[in-house]
């Protein structure tokens, strides 16, 4: 018998976005995916809650802020099953016709169907913002079992002669996608119809090394701690994102998903990213989008006592004593706060939020919140 599955939250808060799940469970098994140890691979979809039910949770939920980007979806791709795009499709329309006008995300390595890409045209001519994520790694079915590639790259032109702006998450980073010629090959493809490349490297949470060691042996090495990096690169893609032919040298390549998502949407870095030896050495950035930066961020508005006080009041947090560094816009906790409460209270009010790290922490840390990549020689 299988074991029962492990739901995440309906509404849910990551590093860079917020996150709607109705939806979970996937039928697809890629070897890397981080819903495995919850069971919820190689299943059929679950839905835990009716578009309506959802957007009233989204609406009355602590994490909910006009401020945040929303990823729907995450714990499953909404173009799995025609009973996913069915849901997708009312849950776009009940969005339209709310009061939402956040940025809505859809990330997806399956085919697209037409009535979809319709309806997505629809709600953007309403005023909510859709992009899709089109995750396109260059893994072959081997680890992404159950992904038809062909149909994922052809969603690049059909979203693309649409109207709909594309952004190419690139991820994860393994050795087997990791030579020249697998690169070049995806982002020949990329950067002919995407606003911009996500590049993400393997992401281990606490309960996945042996899952991620299984395809990458090298990771299990007794000197390195891949579970304490933002990301864990093969050096030879690291070195060819830091040196990209010049041929895409008009094609934005971004490490942070906040800048990426701020270019599309055309704001500025709210995320601390900005004149950051990330923003500066490993962001690929339009001169014009750094200019935005340069100009916008100086003028936020500063971070208050009150403001924090207020949010983390919303967030069942009041009363935790913290200390503001005003030039820095960081807040410095001195007790654990859950990482999802400090990815929120960061997007929110647009700080650097520093707290200890809770020994029972599920998820990755993550670059907002201090970790760094960890780059590995790889034969």
């Amino acid at each position: 018998m299988s074991p029962a599955p492990l739901f995440e939250p309906v509404i849910d808060q990551h590093d860079t976005w917020a996150v709607v799940n109705p939806v979970q469970g996937c039928n697809r098994d890629c070897g890397y995916c981080y819903l495995q140890d919850l069971h919820l691979t190689r299943v059929k979809p679950t839905i835990l809650a009716s578009p309506e039910d959802t957007v009233a949770q989204l609406l009355a939920h602590r994490y909910y802020h006009p401020n945040l980007v929303l990823a729907l979806y995450t714990c499953t791709d909404a173009f799995a099953t025609r009973a996913n795009t069915a849901h997708l499709t009312a849950l776009l329309q009940t969005l339209a016709s709310s009061q939402v006008r956040n940025p809505v995300c859809l990330i997806t390595k399956c085919h697209i169907p037409d009535d979809a890409i319709d309806c997505i045209r629809r709600v953007r001519d309403t005023g909510l913002p859709v992009l899709v994520y089109l995750s396109y790694s260059g893994l072959g079915p081997d680890i992404e079992r159950g992904i038809q590639h062909d149909a994922l790259r052809a969603n690049f032109p059909r979203l693309h002669s649409a109207g709909i702006p594309v952004v190419h998450y690139w991820r994860p980073f393994l050795p087997q996608n990791s030579h020249p010629d697998v690169l070049e090959n995806v982002l020949d493809l990329a950067s002919r119809y995407a606003e911009c490349s996500v590049t993400v490297g393997t992401k281990i949470k606490p309960s996945a090394l042996d899952q991620i060691t299984a395809l990458w042996p090298d990771i299990a090495a007794p000197h390195l701690d891949p579970q304490g990096a933002d990301s864990v690169w093969p050096r030879t893609a690291w070195e060819w994102l830091r040196h990209l032919p010049d041929r895409y040298r008009d094609h934005p390549v971004y490490q942070t998903n906040s800048c990426a998502l701020a270019y599309v949407l055309g704001r500025h870095d709210r995320a601390g990213v900005h004149d950051t030896p990330t923003c500066l050495n490993a962001n690929r950035c339009p001169a014009g989008q750094r200019e935005r930066c340069r100009r916008a961020v100086p003028l936020q508005q500063p971070l208050t006592r009150q403001d924090i006080d207020r949010h983390l009041d919303r967030l069942h947090h009041g009363g935790v004593h913290y200390t503001v560094h005003e030039d820095t816009r960081t807040i410095v906790f001195t007790t654990p706060l859950p990482l999802r409460d400090r990815h929120n209270l960061a997007q929110v009010l647009a700080a650097t939020v520093r707290a200890p790290q809770h020994p029972d922490e599920r998820y990755w840390v993550g670059r907002l919140s201090g970790a760094q990549p960890l780059i590995i020689d790889t034969p």
